[in-house]
């Protein structure tokens, strides 16, 4: 017998194990807080079981137990995260969404800078960046639409990039 006929026969020896004691597992599963999701969970379990190549186990069921468990710990993490991240981005949505009458000026200062500093560059490459960053234009449009050369866009969009740079280490200071 080669090696692939073994991991074969081992894969359908753990999923016989899986399937033999599927409703066990998915009481086990609901029991740990999969709820409804337990059918889901076990779908999961069969796939990562079916794609595996492993040997012989020794204990298949305590097996099958613990990977369900890692499966369970894996959504329980990956909920936690998720709940931190969109608690995270509304408290800053939050704060952003009512900015104080200081920040609102400040901002519209700021603006009126970056808005100053990009006209300055020449009408070319303010058009070519403001093509470029807010109407999402490709750089070879840009070139067909201002009739000048793909390399001529880049070389606008670098001086802008550096005249933007230089600006907001000046307004970090």
């Amino acid at each position: 017998m080669n090696r692939a006929d073994r991991e074969s026969g081992a894969a359908r020896g753990i999923e016989a194990v899986l399937l033999a004691n599927r409703d066990e597992l998915l009481r086990f599963l609901a029991v740990r807080g999969a709820g409804d999701a337990a059918e889901d969970v076990f779908q999961e379990l069969w796939v990562n079981i079916a794609g595996s190549s492993t040997g012989p186990i020794a204990q298949p069921l305590s097996y099958l137990y613990r990977a369900a468990n890692n499966l369970m710990l894996d959504r329980y993490r990956s909920a936690q995260a998720a709940r931190m991240r969109e608690q995270a981005w509304g408290e800053h949505d939050r704060d952003r969404a009512h900015p104080s009458p200081e920040q609102s000026l400040i901002s519209r200062e700021e603006l009126a800078r970056v808005d100053d500093t990009i006209n300055r560059l020449g009408e070319r490459a303010a058009a070519a960046f403001r093509c470029f960053r807010l109407e999402g234009m490709s750089q070879r449009d840009i070139a067909a639409r201002l009739g000048v050369s793909l390399s001529t866009v880049e070389a606008d969009l670098r001086k802008v990039y550096a005249a933007l740079a230089r600006l907001k280490g000046q307004i970090d200071e």
